[in-house]
């Protein structure tokens, strides 16, 4: 082979054509391979066609086309299958050489490869992709992750391919996140902060169109206020979107013909499992998760609307006072969203012994991702000015935004019940929010409980922390009567 490549990519579904296509369009030669050589070969003959590409029909051959140290990405389904091509890519690489996952992978999953592969002599990333078919086009977030030595390697090519921002637009949404599954952890929450994100703007739109009555026209024009303010944000602007889409065929609006059943894949529950692992209360992915469950059951709430009763979804109030309510509630939720998903990644790091740096973390999401939003910027900024915040509630700007939301989105929350408009993600950003707040809870009526159950012992207030105690509840209680 006369030149050889810079970078090599296995998998060439949209996602894997549109990376190459990036990759090449950055000035570096690219080799590419899928387990379907006609897929490859229709590639290379279409949308690669006279373009820096070299069509291979094994993976022996596209090692062999790479420079050293060679860099090849997998974007194949998460599970058995990167597994399955790690084993294919070995006997044909050589030490140094880099092997890099760019799939949706569980990140303990990615803890175990790196480590596997760096025994083999090389080196291993995983990193999370965000951004969909068009950020892997144009520009999409990287989170990279695995062996620190494979980084001065992969940066050229990663922070010239991802999303810039910035004053300048100059700034690449790319940054080293951590060792071994820190960067498909971090895109993990990613995913679980875009759940909560998805489900908050439905019950916003939830508590318009049904508490208010709002048309699809209102909506988009509301949305679009919105989405020039402290909301601005890629999700608030498709949803904008979706509102002024017609059907082409009946004329009606697309998002009243769309069926009310959520799907599915999976991070967003792996987050929620995390969470519970680590004692950490991720309660907004956690309810956005099981609000996608309860859409799924769409046959049986069909039959459940025949036979349960509720109040009248009509709000009576002030309209244009209550849009503004229900826009700050959003942010309000969203701020503990985003709070809950930073708290979590702070115990995996102290789980993992990952050096986790928070403000790059909300820098890589503020572009080329779906939660890309110009709120990011003010968590770079309550980071950098405290590396160590414990929750970014206790950030000056975001303990202000809240205590200025909080009459306002107390009262939407209010009157979604007494309503009957369901509010899961906004009520339990608020429950989090007064829980955290208070000095005490009632938790030491539930530890007298399970000491009186089970001698699970307790603390005491009026002892030193961490000398526990035992009472013998059923010999001192009262008679009873």
């Amino acid at each position: 082979m006369s030149e050889l490549c810079d970078f090599g990519l296995i998998g060439l579904a949209v996602m894997g054509e549109n990376l190459a296509l990036n990759v090449e369009s950055r000035g570096y030669r690219v080799a590419v391979y899928n387990r379907t050589t006609s897929v490859m070969e229709e590639f290379i003959a279409g949308r690669a066609k006279g373009k820096a590409f070299v069509g291979c029909k094994s993976i022996e051959e596209l090692v062999k086309s790479l420079k050293r140290p060679r860099k090849v990405m997998m974007l194949v389904k998460a599970g058995p299958a990167v597994d399955a091509v790690i084993d294919s890519l070995k006997p044909h690489l050589e030490p140094g050489d880099i092997i890099i996952d760019g799939g949706n992978t569980y990140y303990a999953d990615t803890e175990r490869r790196t480590k596997e592969v760096e025994g083999a002599g090389f080196l291993y990333s995983g990193t999370g992709v965000s951004g969909g078919e068009e950020g892997a086009l144009k520009g999409p977030s990287l989170m990279p992750g695995g062996s620190p030595d494979s980084w001065p390697h992969l940066k050229p090519i990663f922070q010239s391919i991802a999303a810039k921002v910035g004053p300048n637009s100059d700034i690449p949404c790319c940054e080293w996140v951590g060792p071994r599954g820190a960067g498909h952890y971090v895109k993990m929450v990613h995913n679980g902060i875009e759940y909560g994100d998805m489900q908050l703007i439905c019950e916003a739109y939830s508590m318009l169109k049904e508490g208010l009555g709002l048309s699809n026209e209102e909506l988009y024009d509301v949305f679009e206020e919105w989405d020039s303010g402290d909301l601005d944000s890629y999700l608030i602007e498709i949803t904008k979107d979706i509102f002024s889409v017609k059907d082409p065929d009946s004329g009606q609006y697309m998002v009243d013909l769309v069926l009310d059943r959520a799907g599915a894949k999976g991070t967003g529950k792996w987050m929620s499992q995390l969470a519970l692992d680590l004692g950490v209360p991720s309660t907004l992915v956690t309810e956005a998760v099981y609000a996608r469950g309860l859409s799924a059951r769409k046959d049986e709430r069909v039959r459940a609307s025949k036979v349960l009763k509720g109040p009248e979804p009509r709000y009576s109030g002030d309209k244009k006072e209550f849009i503004d309510q229900v826009r700050q509630a959003l942010y309000a939720s969203k701020i503990v969203s985003y709070a809950q998903g930073f708290v979590q990644l702070q115990a995996a790091a102290a789980e993992h012994d990952w050096p986790l740096n928070y403000g790059d973390c909300a820098l890589l999401w503020r572009g080329g991702c779906i939660i890309r939003a110009v709120f990011l910027d003010r968590i770079k900024e309550a980071f950098d000015a405290d590396p160590k915040l414990e929750n970014l509630l206790l950030a000056p700007y975001f303990t202000e935004q809240v205590d200025n939301a909080q009459a306002a989105w107390r009262h939407v929350v209010a009157n979604a019940a007494t309503l009957g408009i369901p509010v899961p993600a906004f009520y339990t950003a608020l429950a989090y929010y007064d829980g955290y707040r208070r000095e005490r809870l009632p938790a030491n009526l539930l530890q007298a409980q399970r000491d009186y159950f089970g001698a699970h012992t307790y603390e005491r207030v009026d002892k030193p922390r961490g000398e526990m105690f035992h009472t013998e509840w059923l010999d001192l209680r009262k008679p009873p009567k």
